[in-house]
């Protein structure tokens, strides 16, 4: 085909999307409201996935150690009520001579021995935060010592409950809190497996975490997720049928002409040409009209949320090129596949009656 022809017929596409006027305002109508539809679910899902992303980075877990007021402060064994750590059932199934070896080892005024803990200074509890930060899935590990655990603590108090409280612990009992690592993860998706592997880390004595919010952070995600590509996939199913319906319409107002062309020797390709040319015409048009609709709309409704919220709302200028072609690609091939099926359907059964015209 040459470069004259193509000129020729995208020309008359183009006239024919002015010719048949109103059913092109209707399509470019349905198609606006469609794409400004699929642009707010894009929005939606994004500002959501920021939300749950900094939701992510707050639900972290705290790994307990097993230090000296761990041995101090642990569960008493049901037994005899005395003071009994999982160290010390652990060191009791080690062999004859590290037994022997704990028999002579003193213990302090508390009755704690040095082999009832396995942290037992601020270097050794660094190592280990240094191990749970090697596995997979933890994007960052926070040292946080008994005393600043215990500065938070009383922090969050009542005002004036905090000095009673720090000072009935520090003369009566000492600090009861054990070290911690303040760990991070990468996704939530792995949240009960590195849980596990955490624990397994000798050291560990409990793990604190938010396991019901990290679940629902990925029940979430997933569900806006899923709901995205469904609105997706029907905006897009009903954009292919408007503009077929349009093409079809065109399609029997030139009935004679296409007849004409058939008659004269005109290809099958050359007929589709200008309808193809009219959908993604229309396609376009409707892009470029719900890209500054949606842009406008977003505009108010992110002013009101910052407002209320302070911040946290996408600007639109992040997301502006990839909706743009998002809208243009939807345009484009609702346009190309909606033309190019009624054409054909219209040449393949309808051509017999060409010749009858």
């Amino acid at each position: 085909m040459r470069l004259s022809d193509v000129r020729y017929l995208t020309k008359e596409g183009i006239k024919n999307t002015w010719a048949n006027r109103l059913m092109t305002l209707a399509s470019i109508g349905v198609l606006v409201a469609c794409m400004v539809v699929i642009g707010m679910a894009i929005l939606i899902s994004e500002n959501g996935n920021k939300a749950l992303g900094q939701l992510e980075k707050q639900n972290v877990v705290v790994a307990y150690m097993k230090d000296y007021s761990w041995a101090l402060y642990g569960e008493k064994d049901e037994a005899d009520g005395d003071p009994k750590p999982a160290a010390q059932t652990e060191t009791a199934k080690t062999d004859a001579t590290d037994q022997n070896k704990e028999e002579t080892e003193k213990a302090d005024e508390n009755g704690i021995k040095s082999s009832d803990y396995v942290i037992h200074d601020e270097d050794e509890a660094k190592e280990l935060c240094k191990k749970i930060e090697k596995l997979d899935n933890v994007k960052s590990v926070e040292y946080i010592s008994s005393e600043s655990g215990l500065k938070t603590v009383t922090d969050n108090m009542f005002k004036g409950e905090e000095k009673y409280f720090s000072s009935f612990l520090n003369e009566e009992h000492g600090n009861p809190l054990s070290c911690a690592a303040k760990v991070t993860m990468e996704s939530m998706e792995k949240f009960d497996a590195t849980i596990k592997q955490i624990e397994q880390i000798e050291g560990i004595d409990i793990v604190r975490s938010q396991a019901d919010t990290a679940k629902k952070i990925v029940a979430i995600k997933n569900g806006v997720r899923i709901a995205g590509i469904w609105i997706v996939s029907i905006l897009l199913i009903i954009s292919l049928v408007i503009v077929s319906n349009t093409i079809r319409i065109t399609m029997y107002n030139r009935k004679l002409e296409i007849s004409i062309m058939k008659a004269v020797g005109a290809t099958n390709a050359f007929v589709r040409i200008p309808f193809i040319v009219e959908g993604v015409a229309i396609g376009l048009i409707s892009a470029l009209i719900s890209e500054g609709l949606l842009y406008f709309c977003y505009r108010v409704v992110s002013e009101k949320l910052n407002a209320i919220l302070g911040s946290g709302v996408i600007p639109y200028s992040e997301v502006a090129l990839v909706l743009l072609g998002v809208f243009a690609t939807i345009g484009a091939v609702s346009g190309v596949l909606g033309s190019s099926i009624m054409i054909s359907k219209y040449l393949r059964k309808e051509g017999s009656e060409f010749a009858a015209i």
